[in-house]
C-alpha cells in the first residue's frame, strides 16, 4: 500500500530557475478561476479578506497581475520557503529521492489545491482559510470540496505533517484510521514537561517528511526510528495515530532565521 505525505504551501516564495523538468499542476484550471476572483477584488476587499496592510495588499496585487495559467519554470518544492521547507531541505535530494517525493509527497495549497513537489508554480498569496467572495462556494474549502482527495491514493497510510488549516482540504474525506499525525515537543529550561514550540515543530515537520523521503519509507512500520534534530520517539505518550517525539536539546537552530 502506498504511503502519502501531506505538507502545505508557504506564504513566503522565492522563485528560482531550476534545471528540473517541471510538471503541470493538476488543478490549474481551478487555480485560474480563484486567481481571477482575487484579481477582481478592490483594495479594501483584498486587505479585509487576507488581513494584510495596504502595502502588503499592493504586493499581493502585483503577484496576481504577474500570475499566469501557464506552468512556470519554478518547482513548488524549491520555491516555497519558511521553517517547514528549511527542515525539508529539498535542494539536497538525490535523483532517487526526488522521484520518491514526486510520487508520495503532496503539497496542499489554497490557490493550486494540490501540488506535486515539482509542479511549476508562480508566486502568489492565498491561504486556505481566506474568505474570498466566491459565487458558488461558501469558502475555499467548499470550492475545492472532494476534488483534491480524489487524486490521493485511496488506500495506504497518510502521514499528516501539514497544519490544521490545510489538512481540512483533504482529511475529512478519509477514514481517520489511515491518518498518522506526529507531534513534536521540546524540553525547555524551567518546564517540568515537554512543551509545544511552534518554530521547532514546523522545522521538525519538514525534517520528518525529509526523513521519510530519504529512506523511501512506504509503510507505517518503523516510524518510531525518527531521530533527526535531537528528537526521540516517546512510546508512553504515543498512539498508533499520534506518535510523539521529544527533543531534550533542539538541533535545528541553524535552519531558521528566527533561531540564532
Amino acid at each position: 500500500m502506498p504511503l502519502t505525505i501531506l505538507l502545505h504551501s508557504s506564504k513566503t516564495m522565492v522563485p528560482t530557475e531550476s534545471e528540473h523538468n517541471v510538471t503541470k499542476p493538476l488543478f490549474l484550471a481551478q487555480a485560474s478561476e480563484l486567481a481571477e476572483v482575487v484579481k477582481g477584488l478592490s483594495d479594501s476587499q483584498l486587505q479585509q479578506c487576507m488581513h494584510v496592510s495596504p502595502k502588503l495588499s499592493e504586493e499581493v496585487r502585483d503577484m496576481f497581475a504577474d500570475w499566469s495559467a501557464q506552468p512556470s519554470r519554478y518547482p513548488a518544492i524549491e520555491t516555497f520557503r519558511g521553517d517547514i521547507y528549511s527542515g525539508l531541505r529539498a535542494r539536497s535530494f538525490t535523483d532517487e529521492q526526488e522521484a520518491f517525493a514526486q510520487q508520495h509527497l503532496v503539497l496542499l495549497s489554497g490557490l493550486y489545491g494540490l501540488l506535486r513537489p515539482y509542479d511549476g508554480v508562480w508566486p502568489y498569496r492565498l491561504e486556505a482559510a481566506y474568505k474570498l467572495p466566491l459565487k458558488n462556494a461558501k469558502n475555499i474549502y467548499d470550492f475545492w470540496g472532494s476534488q483534491l482527495a480524489s487524486v490521493v491514493p485511496n488506500d495506504g497510510p497518510i502521514v499528516n505533517v501539514t497544519s490544521a488549516e490545510y489538512e481540512k482540504l483533504v482529511l475529512p474525506y478519509f477514514s481517520k484510521d489511515r491518518v498518522i499525525t506526529p507531534k513534536f515537543l521540546s524540553r525547555m529550561p524551567g518546564k517540568s514537561e515537554a512543551v509545544f514550540v511552534a518554530v521547532h515543530a514546523k522545522i521538525a515537520r519538514g525534517a520528518y517528511a525529509r526523513w521519510l523521503i530519504q529512506r523511501g519509507i512506504d509503510s507505517a512500520e518503523g516510524l518510531e526510528a525518527f531521530r533527526d534534530l535531537g528528537y526521540r520517539y516517546q512510546p508512553e505518550l504515543s498512539t498508533s495515530q499520534h506518535p510523539v517525539y521529544v527533543c531534550d536539546s533542539f538541533e535545528g537552530i541553524g535552519l531558521s532565521q528566527r533561531l540564532t
